[in-house]
């Protein structure tokens, strides 16, 4: 099966391109999306990754997506593409947390947070518990980095913030620190989904924004 996966919740995105089968998902390329202008770049480059490797919108078997946290804007473009693609081609999607991502990067067993920053002194915060191949996620919120580093003593910290991971293990904590993952994360985690029946239809497909947006904050201060 081809499944192309994206990630457009951060100031820099990518799409990977994957040919999977069965309990194997190869990458076939990822390329990279420069923040602040997804909407621009997402559809053509696409259209650009499939001819490059000799397919069409119609070959693609299923889609992987990042749902974030993360970028308001760029979630919402990237989601609104896949939804676009997968309506028309009737196909199915693999909804990816990013802090879920972070998780499968970490490769540790137990309980993993996974932590990245989130802006106004504050961090997304996902709590995993990770047995064999079996993730689950226990929660996933917003909170501070004191918040970050009481939980992280009952976990792996999972984290791509070396000034996080520095604070951690002079605290004693379990770090993992790990390279912020991309659109292949996404797609290796996806074709698992796809695999269990975990799909949601274009129609219920919504991101994961965890903190509410600006306007949302304004209106009820105003209310």
């Amino acid at each position: 099966m081809l499944l192309l996966a994206t990630d457009t919740s951060g100031k820099h995105g990518s799409i990977a391109l994957a040919h999977c089968d069965r309990n194997q998902c190869t990458i076939l390329e990822v390329i990279p999306l420069t923040g602040g202008t997804f909407s621009a770049q997402l559809v053509p480059q696409i259209a650009t990754l499939l001819r490059k490797h000799g397919f069409s919108k119609h070959d693609i078997g299923a889609f992987a997506v990042a749902s974030g946290p993360g970028s308001f804007t760029g979630l919402r473009v990237g989601l609104a593409a896949i939804k676009a693609l997968a309506e028309a081609l009737q196909k199915p999607i693999a909804v990816v947390s990013l802090l879920e991502a972070m998780v499968a990067s970490a490769r540790v067993q137990g309980s993993v947070l996974a932590a990245f920053d989130a802006g106004r002194n504050q961090l997304y915060l996902g709590e995993y518990t990770v047995e064999g191949a079996i993730t689950r996620m226990r929660r996933e919120w917003l909170g501070t980095r004191e918040d970050c580093l009481a939980s992280a003593a009952y976990a792996t910290l999972a984290t791509a913030d070396r000034t996080l991971a520095e604070e951690g293990r002079s605290r004693g904590v379990r770090v993992e620190e790990i390279a912020a993952p991309r659109s292949d994360t996404v797609a290796r985690i996806g074709w698992g989904k796809i695999q269990s029946g975990d799909t949601v239809s274009p129609q219920d497909l919504d991101a994961n924004y965890i903190r509410r947006s600006d306007a949302e904050i304004f209106a009820r201060s105003n209310s």
